[in-house]
């Protein structure tokens, strides 16, 4: 049986894939979805090279699914391939976008696998504020809502940033505070269970319109201590 997470690098798939090991589900693989298309609203895109790294210092393969072109049957077929020639649960970081969840549940249905989805339905912040107190280590790479503003980008997503989300949700314009309409999206650095944490050697900004986005350049493995270890 294999145990197939489907992980973007960002924090809500990470996180789901840290609570399948801890409930003894053993996540045997990270498989990522490569859209051709970069404003995809099915999948995460930016920085997605990073997660061959956070696979290794996790300790787990990995996979990269190319997806063939930008239409939903073109999506949806590389889903399918995916998570074809195993019969374990599959893994996802959804937590309310109903498009992504009916297309995933069809799918999985289809191929007789379990959809263990632990986020769905969870209040944003809790979500989040679960995540941080878990001991992930989180940065914001990219922004797409008004409230957010580009001086956030490549800043880590900890309580004090999530309050000031929070805030500024209430006064500026209203956004999902976890970022799953695609208002931000994150990248993992480090997680409890890792041997290694993921650093950032050079990163750049890209500005377009109302989007920022940091985009990874190179990166490299850091062993973790005693002393340099999450909480």
């Amino acid at each position: 049986m294999t145990v197939t997470a489907l992980v973007s690098g960002g924090k809500d798939s990470v996180f789901s894939a840290y609570l399948a090991d801890t409930q003894g589900m053993s996540v045997d693989e990270l498989v990522v979805l490569k859209p051709a298309d970069p404003d995809s609203m099915m999948f995460h895109t930016p920085n997605l090279t990073m997660v061959a790294l956070q696979a290794q210092a996790w300790g787990k393969a990995t996979r990269t699914i190319e997806v063939g072109g930008t239409t939903e049957a073109d999506e949806s077929a590389a889903v399918q391939k995916a998570l074809s020639g195993a019969t374990g649960p599959v893994v996802t970081g959804a937590i309310a976008s109903a498009y992504q969840w009916s297309r995933l549940q069809s799918i999985t249905f289809d191929l007789g696998r379990p959809l263990f989805a632990p986020l769905w339905g969870k209040d944003p912040g809790r979500i989040v504020r679960e995540e941080i107190g878990a001991g992930l280590e989180i940065r914001l790479v990219h922004l797409a809502a008004e409230p957010l503003t580009p001086d956030l980008l490549g800043r880590g997503l900890d309580l004090e940033m999530l309050r000031e989300i929070e805030r500024r949700s209430r006064s500026v314009r209203p956004v999902h505070v976890a970022g799953e309409g695609g208002e931000y999206e994150t990248l993992v650095t480090d997680v409890p269970d890792w041997s290694h944490r993921l650093v950032l050697d050079r990163v750049e900004s890209e500005h377009r319109g109302s989007v920022s986005r940091l985009i990874v350049r190179e990166a490299h493995l850091e062993p973790k201590t005693a002393t340099n270890r999450s909480a």
